[in-house]
């Protein structure tokens, strides 16, 4: 073969034009075996099908159904996010038929031609999609490189898409992991760190599927023993082998694996002494019968009667904290644990997520998992005047300044010591602040206005739902202070890509009036819905399914008619009126009818709540009862 692979590729691709048959010797394998199967098929390589797509119900059903697969990729998915340098790039996972479960992408790929067209629910298989990564990684269970040209549909000319499969431990495929940029940012080492997304998951699902069994953890070198590239091996209680992941197999290659061979068969020694020892040393040597040597150690214990003795239970700091709100869903089960581990090394979060999917919820457990026993107080980066920043922020001194308060003031700093300081919408962050607050970080040391210094001990969470890259790059928003605020980051999925979506409803109807239940035909309802507001939209609508009748159990019919009134709204302008006052009734509610923090929170005066929720419920038994509670006076805060 000639000439770059690029310039291959727009070869056959022209010769392809010409006669409708693909060429042979300029392509890779691969590729031109795909290309045989295109035309095979019958399909344009310049007219490119629409894109199908199943529907919501039909996706979140298979959502649900490969639930923790689904988890353990998003949380891959999120790392790829952070790994892969520049912009206009995307990252998926799909089922093995090709079916997009879900994405992340940058927002200019999302704004872009292709980013319109790929989304869940889009089927991506080679059928309807052509030569594509997906495609060809779910067909020959092998990792796959597509890049420009080398897409059959011309349409996809300006994408690179690095994809890799992943398989259950029983060596069925359970999904392709593909991570797509556009042809100028490629990057070499983009397929190497999909792979080892894709083995991260496989091990996570090899671990989930042998949790109650015994797993022996193995590698030539003891500084491996916790990377992917780790043997492991599930034996029953008997020493028998159940399964070996796919790095076992390589570094036993030769020796029998298959399920009911006798550890002592594959190892020097019988599994009742290598257990014995594991509760003598974490580590041990571990000789294979031909004479390779490993270092090993047990990972599950806890769950098999021949190690009990080893158990230790974790200290008190260890155990997880139950949750005020439901975390069912894979991805938000990790992010909750994640976030606890953070929270007692205090490390600062930084939380992303869209309006509505919890944050300030996530940020608040971070605080009671933390153990800290100061107060949690959160600031709203987005409203505070940049005039009143470092008055607010740290204090000052009585007479300090003309219309000093009597006494002075403590600030916000002061009043996180011992505590949490939550800073929501720092993407709304002013300058002023973003300088004042680097400082601070700097030394832990608040300045009060016309008082002495002090240092505090502060937990950091933060949060925002804008994009901090594309701030960062237009210079209004600073990467230093990015970088101070996110040891720890997670993203909370929007309540659409959530698996837990009935336990939400049913909790958030709970919040909102104890009395009332759903049944499953109104929740199935609801979930074919876009919730583009999440869950405080969500929170809105069963407000409202609330005050519309008297039945204990909202049934399908309550449900269509209240979504069928809000889609049928008469006007724009009282479609707006009634979302506002949705969202003020259903933050009071969020707010456990505290009239200031519900202020707080939305950006407004008490009097602008106290209009909205007169005019929530007219004429309704007793109107509304309006707990008013200052949240100065609030000793929680």
């Amino acid at each position: 073969m000639v000439g770059a692979p690029a310039e291959r590729s727009a070869l056959a691709r022209a010769a392809l034009r010409r006669g409708g048959v693909v060429p042979t010797g300029l392509l890779a394998v691969d590729i031109y075996d795909s290309w045989l199967r295109c035309v095979a098929l019958g399909l344009d390589c310049d007219r490119p099908p629409n894109p199908e797509y199943v529907s919501g119900g039909e996706l979140r059903a298979e959502q649900e159904r490969r639930s923790f697969v689904r988890g353990l990729a998003l949380a891959e998915m999120q790392v790829l996010h952070q790994q892969i340098a520049g912009t206009n790039f995307l990252i998926a996972f799909a089922t093995p038929e090709g079916l997009l479960l879900d994405i992340v992408a940058d927002e200019s790929f999302k704004d872009g031609p292709d980013g319109k067209a790929i989304r869940p629910g889009v089927w991506w298989d080679e059928r309807r999609c052509g030569t594509n990564g997906i495609g060809i990684a779910a067909l020959l269970k092998r990792p796959a490189v597509v890049h420009g040209d080398d897409h059959f549909y011309s349409r996809f000319r300006s994408l690179t898409c690095c994809a890799a499969p992943v398989f259950d431990p029983d060596g069925s495929l359970a999904g392709v992991l593909d991570a797509s940029s556009d042809c100028a940012s490629r990057q070499s080492h983009t397929r190497v760190l999909v792979e080892m997304s894709a083995t991260q998951i496989e091990n996570g699902l090899f671990r989930e599927r042998h949790r109650r069994d015994i797993v022996v953890a193995f590698h030539n070198r003891s500084e491996f023993l916790h990377t992917l590239s780790v043997g492991l091996l599930a034996l029953d209680e008997s020493g028998s082998i159940l399964a070996a992941n796919q790095a076992a197999r390589a570094s036993l290659h030769g020796l029998p694996l298959s399920p009911g061979q006798p550890f002592s068969e594959v190892f020097r020694t019988r599994i009742s002494d290598f257990i014995g020892e594991s509760r003598r040393s974490e580590r041990q040597r571990l000789q294979d019968v031909v004479g390779s040597t490993y270092v090993a150690r047990v990972e599950s214990p806890q769950v098999s009667p021949m190690l009990r003795a080893v158990s230790t239970p974790r200290p008190p700091a260890e155990r997880a904290h139950p949750t005020e709100f439901v975390a069912i869903d894979p991805t938000v089960a990790a992010i909750v644990r994640q976030t606890e581990a953070a929270a007692r090394r205090k490390m600062p979060i930084l939380i992303r997520g869209e309006t509505g999917t919890g944050k300030e919820q996530l940020a608040r457990h971070a605080h009671r998992a933390s153990g800290r026993k100061g107060a949690f107080v959160a600031i709203n980066c987005a409203a505070l005047p940049e005039s009143l920043v470092e008055s607010e922020l740290f204090g000052y001194s009585e007479g300090a300044f003309t219309g000093a308060r009597k006494g002075g003031a403590v600030g916000l700093f002061r009043q996180a010591d011992g505590g949490t300081l939550f800073l929501d919408e720092i993407g709304g962050m002013p300058t002023a602040l973003q300088a004042v607050l680097l400082r601070f970080l700097d030394d832990w040391t608040v300045r009060p206005i016309g008082g002495a210094e002090k240092k505090v001990d502060v937990f950091l969470v933060s949060a925002t739902n804008a994009g901090l890259e594309k701030a960062v790059a237009n210079g209004s928003f600073r990467a230093d202070l990015m970088f101070r605020l996110n040891a720890l980051e997670v993203s909370l999925p929007p309540l659409g890509q959530r698996t837990d979506f009935a336990a939400i409803v049913r909790k958030v109807l709970a919040d909102v009036d104890q009395e009332r239940r759903i049944d499953d035909a109104a929740i199935q309802r609801l979930a074919e819905c876009a919730w583009p507001g999440n869950i405080r939209q969500l929170r809105n609508v069963l407000s409202r399914l609330t005050l519309e009748g008297s039945e204990p159990t909202i049934d399908l019919d309550a449900a269509a008619g209240v979504l069928g009134q809000a889609q049928s709204a008469p006007s724009q302008g009282s479609t707006l009126h009634e979302q506002h006052r949705a969202q003020v009734y259903a933050t009071y509610i969020e707010c456990h009818r505290n009239v200031s923090e519900t202020a707080r929170q939305l950006g407004v005066s008490r009097n602008t709540i106290y209009r909205a929720l007169a005019e929530q419920a007219p004429g309704a038994p007793g109107g509304l009862r309006v707990e008013v509670r200052d949240v100065r006076a609030d000793k929680s805060r």
